[in-house]
């Protein structure tokens, strides 16, 4: 693993799955060692510039993700992680307008399910699924199956003009709770 030199770790909701990022920075060799989900995706050994940026794709969509090094005083040091270009937590706070995730239970298995809001994609366990969409009096449905079980998002009217359209998963006729990701 990437032993003593670990200087800061994020997780990251995307649609096809939760990453965990890790970066170990040696301040003496300039070593810069970037690892998603246990996977070295970038190494540097020797570095003469102990500050700067280190950028990396990550998931289905190849989000553009970039980790800054900045010194701070003398030797220690800031690290940051932009996504798609903005801030680690401009970039959550603009997804969870944008996208819906529910985690469930399916015949024992877990599963994550993320409702793209502006697509209607969806997603479940890394996997974009097949749907099929209807629009009902009150909004649109769209089912899709998980094993030998249907599931079904539907779309409605909050009936607020502040708050939209609300989303709801039901899976077997049952609605499942939000997750808070």
């Amino acid at each position: 693993m990437l032993g003593g030199d670990l200087v800061a770790l994020w997780e990251l909701a995307l649609s096809d799955g939760v990453y965990r990022i890790e970066f170990a920075h040696g301040t003496t060799t300039g070593k810069r060692v970037v690892t998603v989900n246990g996977e070295e995706v970038i190494r540097r050994d020797w570095m003469f510039k102990l500050v700067g940026r280190e950028t990396f794709t990550l998931g289905a969509a190849n989000t553009r993700a970039t980790i800054h090094i900045e010194a701070i005083s003398g030797f220690a040091y800031e690290y940051s992680l932009d996504v798609d270009g903005k801030t680690l937590q401009k970039f959550v706070d603009d997804r969870a307008k944008t996208t819906k995730t529910w985690e469930l239970q399916v015949d024992g298995v877990d599963c994550r399910v993320v409702l793209e809001k502006d697509t209607m994609d969806v997603w479940c366990n890394g996997e974009k699924m097949d749907t099929t969409g209807e629009f009902v009096d009150d909004g649109t449905e769209t089912y899709f199956t998980v094993g030998e079980h249907e599931l079904c998002i539907k779309s409605a009217s909050s009936g607020k003009k502040k708050s939209g359209i609300v989303h709801y998963l039901m899976l077997d006729g049952g609605k499942v709770p939000a997750s808070t990701q």
